[in-house]
């Protein structure tokens, strides 16, 4: 190993070479200078930063050498290109296109309407990145330029849309209970006002909504939401009121049982 020493030494004489012969198992430390420079072209040398000024661009590396670019001059001092990635997503939606206006308002101050240019359907535009389309009264369409912002965007908006779309079930239910309730008390006076009819016979609509019972010359005025019955003849009160809170339980629905 001396004379493969002394045989490099002679032969790099002229340079700055160093040359070590380590004993078996002795650590050999070596540093290198770390040190890297990149220089910027295009429109990022048409100003010189500040100090401490922070450069945002392109960092490419050609072969040993470094360079910091604008995105829009890759293409002219390099062989890369940039592109933009538009995505494009289809939502069932079969509510109110003005509900998701309303709810987006809520969320987000910049919620701008327009129209499509090619189709005339009703556009919602989120802070200029998420366009909502409706593309028909079954399904909307969300479409955004790929970025970590507007993908958050959109993400939101999607989880906006399915949420209405599950409550808009509860809000058609809820109407048709209630739609249903009031048909059951329509049906539920009629059948009361015929069977009082065929259990006294004359018996008429009178003032506020109360039944005029008249048997004989007497008359008897019944309250049908309080069951309170009105008649100088005491008699025909008491029947009156009996013959109505049994047809009032007979047309009544059940109570379901606590379970």
């Amino acid at each position: 190993m001396g004379r493969l020493k002394q045989k490099l030494i002679t032969e790099f004489a002229d340079g700055n070479t160093k040359i070590i012969t380590p004993k078996n198992c002795q650590s050999v430390e070596m540093y290198f200078n770390s040190e890297k420079m990149a220089k910027t072209i295009g429109k990022m040398a048409e100003k010189t930063p500040d100090v401490s000024e922070t450069v945002n661009g392109i960092l490419v590396k050609k072969g040993f050498t470094y360079q910091i670019m604008a995105p829009e001059d890759l293409h002219v001092f390099s062989q890369l290109s940039t592109g933009n990635i538009t995505q494009r997503i289809s939502i069932p939606f079969s509510g109110a296109f003005g509900v998701i206006k309303h709810r987006l308002e809520q969320i987000y101050e910049s919620v701008e309407s327009g129209t499509d240019e090619e189709s005339g359907s009703p556009t919602l535009h989120v802070h200029e990145l998420v366009t909502v389309k409706q593309e028909s009264d079954r399904h909307i369409s969300l479409q955004w330029s790929a970025d970590p912002i507007s993908d958050m965007v959109s993400d939101s908006v999607v989880a906006l849309v399915l949420n209405i779309s599950r409550e808009v079930p509860k809000v058609i239910v809820e109407a048709e209970d209630l739609k249903s309730e009031e048909e059951n008390r329509k049906k539920a006076e009629k059948v009361i006002y015929a069977l009082l009819v065929s259990l006294f016979g004359d018996v008429k609509l009178g003032e506020n909504g109360k039944l005029i019972v008249s048997v004989d010359g007497n008359v008897a005025e019944l309250d049908k939401q309080s069951g309170d019955v009105e008649s100088e003849n005491e008699g025909l009160k008491e029947r009156v009121r009996t013959a109505f809170r049994r047809i009032q339980s007979a047309v009544s629905p059940i109570p379901h049982p606590a379970s």
